[in-house]
């Protein structure tokens, strides 16, 4: 049975077996930078839910997802249309996905948070099985254009390898942003926003 979520003017919905719409991904599409036509690719879309909050917050977004689960593409399609945006979503590896270099303003994602041999895993959608820090980064800083950005949440306790890692592909880290579920409590997400050959120099967000 398809669980569904009213987010602003859309409604997102998604099956058993696809991942599904969480507070991490509701935070950073609030944290993402994005304007008015911007070209925004999603790199592990899922259910499209990412896209949706995107597009809710300004207009004439191109929109593009990549996920290799066939169930969740089609999701992502089916979200899509239900609500009356067009896009794109390819089902296939986001490490060799056949999109432009340089072709987007903007790249999001809300990847599996655990590297393999850590002693953690909720399968392929949690651990890095099929795509790794380093590809994940590698494949954004292909596709976003110089002064492009990629955004994505994480593990607060791999920040240093999250800055590194974007850093090693020509993104620059320059906002970061740590949530936590209540005062007293330590921080339980990592925000970042890198630009692609931006200059050194990170703003630390409330």
């Amino acid at each position: 049975m398809a669980k569904t979520e009213r987010l602003g003017p859309y409604t997102l919905s998604w099956k058993e077996g696809v991942f599904p719409l969480g507070g991490d991904a509701l935070a950073l599409g609030a944290f993402s930078t994005v304007k008015p036509g911007w070209r925004v690719c999603d790199l592990g879309a899922g259910s499209g839910a990412l896209l949706l909050l995107l597009a809710r917050r300004t207009e004439g977004l191109t929109l593009t997802g990549v996920d290799i689960d066939p169930l969740s593409a089609q999701t992502a399609r089916e979200n899509l249309e239900v609500n009356g945006l067009a896009g794109e979503i390819i089902c296939g590896d986001l490490r060799a996905v056949p999109l432009p270099a340089g072709g987007f303003d903007l790249a999001v994602s809300n990847p599996p948070y655990f590297p393999l041999g850590s002693g953690t895993s909720g399968g392929p959608a949690r651990s890095e099985e099929c795509c790794s820090l380093e590809e994940l980064c590698a494949a954004a800083g292909r596709l976003v254009k110089n002064g492009g950005r990629f955004a994505l949440c994480h593990r607060p306790e791999r920040l240093t390898d999250v800055l590194c890692t974007l850093r090693g592909h020509g993104l620059e880290p320059k906002r970061l942003k740590l949530v936590s579920h209540g005062p007293g409590h330590p921080p339980s997400l990592l925000l970042v926003e890198a630009v692609k050959q931006g200059r050194p120099g990170i703003s630390i967000e409330p």
